[in-house]
Parts: C-alpha cells; structure tokens; sequence
C-alpha cells in the first residue's frame, strides 16, 4: 500500500505541475462564518471547497449552551462524534471522553490556535484539556475534521481527526463585557472581558478572567475553576501581524466514584464516595484489613469483618478523590498574507502542576493513632516549549505550494507518592489543597520527548476541479529516567515516519453541489509516561519491545472518504461515507502464563476496520427558525483475536465491535432567533456501547435533550441578554462515560460513569 502511494503521489505530481506535493492551504486565521458567502446564522458551517469531511461551529453556537460548557461538548451534535461526561458542562476531566468514528480521544489531534494540546486524557502527558487552555467564552470557532484531518496539524496521533479551536481577535473597538451564571447545585461562574479597542495602528488586545465554583451533583464536593485569557495582536506592516496569548487556569475538581453495572443497579445512579463521613470511611478500611481484603495489616479488629448494609465490599465507598491542574500557556507570533505569500510562525511554552488524589484504603497511614487510609497521589509536571510555522507560495497562479514544520520539546516529570493522614477522628488533609511531605514515593521519572514534524503540500486548481497532494513525516524519540525507579522501566524508544501520504479532490458540479474525496495514512508515535505508553511496564518487559518478535510497532490508519455536498437556497447538506483500516493496535497483554506473574506490556495485536457513512442537513425555514440534523453510522470491529506472545489465546475478540463505538448517532436541533428572542431544544440519541473487548457487557442506549431560551433587550447600543438554560430537561437516567478505568477483555467492571441529572442555569450578559 504505501509503495503504492507513494507512486501515485509521485507521478500526479510530476505529471500536473513539477512540483512538490501537498493538501489544502492553511489559513492565517479562521474565516468567520459570515466571510463563507451567506452562511451567517447557519448552525454549522458544513466545509465548502474542502477535499475531506469537515464542519465548523462558531461563538455564537458555542454562546447558547449554559455558561461554561466545554468546547468539546458544542461539537457533539457533529456527525460521528461521541462525546461523553459526568457533569451537566461537559468539562469534569475524569469523566470527559471524545471519540470520532470509532477512534478514541487519544487516537485525535487537538489544537489551540495552532499550539498541540496533546490527546485530551485525564493524565495528559503532552499537552492539556481544551478547557484549560481558553475560556469557552474566548473561542472564536471549532473546526473538525473527522477523518485524519490536515497534514498541517501539530499531532503525532490523530489516527482518526483532528479537532482545531481558534481564540477569537480582540474588538476594535473598548468595552466590557461581564456575565453572571446561577443555577443547580449552588452554581455561581463569574466572567469578565476588557477589551482595548485600537490603542494605534491596529494594536488591539483583551484579558477576560473566570471564577467557577459548584457542588457535586450527588455526593459531597465541589469543582471549581479560576481562569484568565489574554490576547494581544499587532499590525507591523500591510497584512502582516504580531500575535500574542497568555493563559493561567487553576481547576480543583473533587470526583464522582468509578461504578459498575453491578453497582449501579445495587447501589442506585446517586451512588458516590462517602466524602461526608470520615468515620465510615475509617470502618470500612478496619473491616477490609480484619477480612484480608487490602493486604494492608489488622487495624482495629473491634470493627469485626462485616461491612455495612448495603456495602458489600471496600472498594463499593471510597472517602474521597480529587483532580488538581495548574497551567500556564503563552504563544507570541507572527502571521501574514503579502506579497503572494502567506506564513506564519509560532513559538509557544506550557507549564503545567497536577495531582489526581485517591484517599486509598489499600495503603495504611504510618504512626501511632493514624489512619487505615492514605492519600495515594499521581503526580504531574511538564515543561513544552515549541515552535511551529509554515510558508505557502502560488506557483503559475493555479497552485499553491505549502511547506511547513513543527518541533517541541517536552519535560515530563510524573510520581507515585502516599501522604499520611494523621488521625482516625479527623480529615487532616483538604482533597482540594496540592499535598506536600509524603512518607512513601513509589516511583518518581522524568520523561523527555523530542518531536520534529514537518509537511509538504500542494494545492492545485483546474477550473472546477481542485486537488489536494501531500504528505508529511515525523521523528519522535521518548526517553525515561528514574528519579525514583520503583519496578518501571528506563530508557529510548523512537518513532521515525518521514513519509505519510494523503490525497484528496473536490469538484464542483455547480448549481452548489459539490463532490470530494480522498486518501490519508497516519502513524501514531508513543507516548512517555509511567501510566501509558512503552514506558508502563517493568525493565525487562520494556527491553522485549526494542527486537526479536514482539518488537513493538506504532499504530497506523489508512482512510479513505468520498461524499458530497449540496449547498441550495435556504439548505446545506453533506453525505459523507468513509473505510478506515487501523493496524498495529496496540493494548496492554500479559506476556507469558499467569502464573509467571509477567508483566502487562504494550503488545500489537491487531487490526480494526470500520465502515460508516455521514449524514449532516442545515436548513433555515424563514422567520427566524432554523433546524440541523446529523446521523452516523459506523461499524467499527476487531479483525483479530488477542493472544499473548506464546500464542496462547487471551481474548476472542476477532469479529466483536469496538469498545465505546456505538453504531448509531443521531442529533438534532430546531433553533428561533428573531426580535431579541433566542431558543434551542438538541436532541442527542446514542446507541448500545460496548465496554469490553469480547462484547459480554454493554450500556444501552440514550436520547438526552437539552434546552436554550434567551432574550436581547435593545439598550441604545449597550448590550443585556438574560438566558436560560436546561441540560438533561427529562431527567434521564444514563449511563454516560465507560471506560473511565480501562476496558476490561470479559466481565463488568468499575468503568462507568452517570450521567447528570436535570439541571437548570441562568445567566445574566451585560456589556457596552
């Protein structure tokens, strides 16, 4: 296959123009909906001209969710897009998954303004959550891609799409703006926005913060969040300009328990930790170490060895856990279109503190009169800096030429440590404060990755027919060293792929329709980590992955599209269908029998197909009414049995759909927008999914509703808006997230998360 591309890349190209290839054109800046030609108050912008499926959302679509909402979540009435989360904003970290067309958050390239935010894991490794990098209220527009996306885009593993944000510019003109949230579960979010206006030049800028703070929706707990965006941009000459961001986030987030189905149909949808009664907590770990159930030693055998109805187990009621996330991000640029070229080029640096608190009852507190439970840590520090840029030149005036590269640098420091708690009577350490002075550091790395990206492509126009020929290739090179070794692994690993090839068309057939298709082949580099990736494993099990017959290969996918496009007075729509072969999948296997005790090492076992079409209408009835709706259909499965490196058969898997890839998606939104009133009911319907490899456990399906009202007073030029806001209006009961710990082979598992129940908000806009 790739002799084979590369051929056809080759020829076309030579025989077309003589020169290198390429895909389409990166913008400077997002177009705003309203510079597409007409497509101002469309729902969502499907891609006009574009050789691969594409669709973009704008602010204003993003501005009628409730307050706050992620990002990730505006996307999710997009076609093949699975979004899943615990909380009614879809931003609780834990529990928030995305995955498109079969592919998983960490098979998707994500980015800010061009800057790599990594795979969006909750342990994130290389980067961090959308919603940490920009204030939902600073972004400007979402672009998705639900194939492999642009060749352009800083990721190293968008297997299956990319997901690009762009922050909005600064106002030319100086104002305010302020809104104020209030709603379920003590709701308050505060968010404020100064704009410069044009300083001199066209140097314009503005900085906005966030205060968020809410109690758990069951439990005992709060998520909170303060958060500040900057933004400055600076003409120093005719379409050329200076770009600056800076971006602070602090967010404190106490966690809903793991549930099972079991669990769940025992223990009822409201189950959670017992962060309210230490002394339960307490009991039940006295109980589980009288009963052996810990390992950990007898610490109060007057606590006898039955657990309280209706507990049957320690691991049904932990006290408590937490997420904690400081983040520092800042880019400064430059970008133009002059003189028949259009560039840009970026520096960027990340810095990030993180703790994931787990108050274990696996692990006793040392010292007299301590606690049975400990406070078990995974901790994070990273270091990115990075560079990016790109340069396009029109050649013969039908073909643009692109060259671009990007190269990052990531420090990573990741530790296993316990901290005590000194007393059975009292909580003497807050879940919610970044603990210091452990008495236990189980193991403790630092983890470099230097990656180098770079891309050719080539845009050619022939009339009606536009192709698109490129490809680009990465080195990539993971090293861990032991701070502290514990029983993990040490030492390089290196991904090196100079040649991933990608080919598209579009031809327009006119009267607004349009045809498209194309070819693209991505490979996946590893990730450094104690949690993920090679590294994960014992020294002896990392050293069977470097040669021999378990070597370890990166995974890659080939997709392929074709579809079509009709643009028609007042509708717009896309058909989209589309074949997808990922190889080398990769999955934690146990080496050897059982019994041997080997190590859990990365094995390929693998491959997966998936086969879908996508469905997308966007029609504006007149009158202020508008309505949108997408349908997917994907067929993801496993082309492979799982054994282990004597061939011994672990999991039969060979036929079986792919964990957390529902087979049907079907939104839809009726919106109204006229004389100062807004409304908008979504409807988001989502098939069975499965949450183990062998397909023996399963959620069902669901159809969650949501609901927008909002009036504009006319105010003499100032602005006043009140809106509210229903997410969940039928109080549905559902599961929401699966695999927030793993995907198992067989057999049920505490992977579940809930969904939120009805909630209900309120915000106040105001600004002049």
């Amino acid at each position: 296959m790739r002799k084979a591309a590369i051929w056809l890349l080759a020829g076309t190209s030579i025989l077309i123009s003589g020169t290198a290839m390429a895909q389409d054109v990166q913008p400077v800046a997002p177009a705003s909906a309203a510079d597409e030609g007409g497509e101002e108050g469309q729902i969502v912008v499907i891609g006009r001209g574009e050789t691969r499926q594409v669709q973009q959302i704008s602010a204003s679509d993003i501005a009628e969710l409730a307050a706050g909402t992620s990002p990730l979540k505006a996307i999710e009435k997009l076609p093949s897009v699975n979004f899943q989360s615990a909380d009614p904003f879809g931003a609780y970290e834990w529990a928030q998954r995305v995955s498109i067309r079969g592919f998983n958050q960490n098979q998707l390239g994500f980015t800010l303004d061009g800057i790599p935010l990594g795979d969006a894991s909750y342990g994130n490794v290389n980067g961090l959550h959308i919603s940490r990098a920009i204030s939902s209220e600073n972004v400007g527009e979402v672009r998705v891609s639900q194939g492999a996306g642009s060749i352009g885009t800083q990721a190293t593993n968008n297997l299956g799409g990319t997901l690009e944000f762009f922050s909005r510019d600064p106002s030319n003109s100086f104002g305010l703006h302020a809104e104020g949230t209030y709603g379920s579960e003590n709701t308050v979010r505060l968010f404020g926005r100064i704009e410069s206006g044009d300083l001199g030049g066209g140097v314009k800028a503005y900085a906005s913060y966030v205060y968020s703070d809410m109690d758990k929706w069951k439990g005992w707990g709060s998520q909170r969040t303060n958060q500040a965006n900057g933004k400055i941009v600076a003409p120093v000459a005719a379409g050329i300009r200076l770009v600056g961001t800076i971006s602070y986030s602090d967010r404190r987030e106490n966690d809903y328990q793991d549930l099972s189905l079991g669990m769940i149909q025992r223990l009822g949808y409201d189950w959670d930790n017992i962060s309210n009664n230490y002394a339960l907590a307490v009991r039940i770990a006295d109980i589980a170490n009288n009963r052996g159930d810990t390992g950990a030693p007898v610490s109060n055998a007057a606590a006898g060895t039955v657990y309280p109805a209706p507990i049957t187990s320690v691991d049904d009621a932990y006290f408590d856990a937490a997420g904690l996330r400081r983040d520092w991000l800042g880019s400064f640029g430059v970008e133009g279109d002059t003189g028949g070229l259009n560039f840009a080029l970026k520096g960027y640096y990340h810095n990030n503190h993180g703790q994931g608190l787990w108050y274990t009852p696996y692990v006793p507190s040392p010292g007299a009169g301590a606690s049975p439970i400990s406070i078990r840590t995974t901790e994070y520090d990273m270091d990115r800096k990075g560079v990016f840029g790109h340069l396009t030149g029109e050649i013969g005036g039908n073909n643009a030429l692109t060259v671009g590269a990007w190269y990052e640098n990531n420090a990573f420091q990741q530790a296993r440590r316990f901290y005590a708690l000194s007393s059975r009577t009292e909580v003497t350490r807050d879940s919610l404060d970044f603990q210091s002075n452990p008495f236990a550091t189980q193991w403790d790395y630092d983890y470099t990755t230097d990656t180098f990206q770079y891309y050719v492509q080539d845009k050619l126009t022939l009339g009606a027919l536009t192709l698109n020929l490129g490809w680009k290739g990465f080195s990539v090179k993971n090293q861990a060293d032991p701070n502290v070794a514990g029983s993990l692994a040490s030492g390089e690993i290196k991904v090196t792929d100079w040649f991933q090839p990608t080919a598209g068309f579009n031809f327009r057939l006119g009267s607004g329709a349009e045809l498209f298709g194309g070819f693209s082949q991505v490979t996946r580099a590893f990730t450094a980590s104690a949690t993920t990736g090679p590294f994960a494993t014992t020294q002896a099990g990392f050293n069977a992955l470097l040669s021999g017959s378990t070597k370890l290969k990166p995974e890659q996918s080939d997709t392929y599209e074709l579809g079509g496009r009709l643009r028609s007075g007042p509708f717009t729509g896309s058909l989209a269908g589309y074949y997808v072969n990922f190889r080398n999948r990769l999955l934690g296997v146990t080496t050897g029998a059982g019994i041997v005790g080997n190590p859990v090492t990365l094995q390929n076992v693998g491959d997966v197909r998936s086969l879908g079409f996508e469905a997308t209408g966007d029609l504006r009835l007149g009158s202020g009414f508008g309505a949108f709706v997408s349908y997917s259909y994907n067929d993801s499965t496993y082309r492979d049995d799982v054994r282990n490196a004597a061939g011994t058969l672990l999991a039969a898997t060979k036929g079986k759909t792919v964990v957390d890839a529902p087979k049907h998606l079907l939104k839809g939104e009726l919106t109204y927008d006229l004389g100062g009133f807004n409304a908008r009911v979504g409807a988001n319907y989502m098939s069975k999914r499965y949450f183990t490899y062998t397909n023996d456990q399963s959620v069902e399906g669901r159809v969650v509703v949501d609901a927008t009202l909002g009036y504009k007073f006319d105010l003499a030029g100032r602005q006043l808006e009140i809106q509210a806001n229903a997410t969940n209006l039928f109080d549905k009961k559902y599961i929401s997230t699966i695999g927030t710990n793993g995907f198992g082979n067989s057999g049920d598992n505490m992977t579940l998360m809930v969904g939120a129940p009805q909630q209900f908000f309120v915000t106040l806009k105001a600004g002049f």
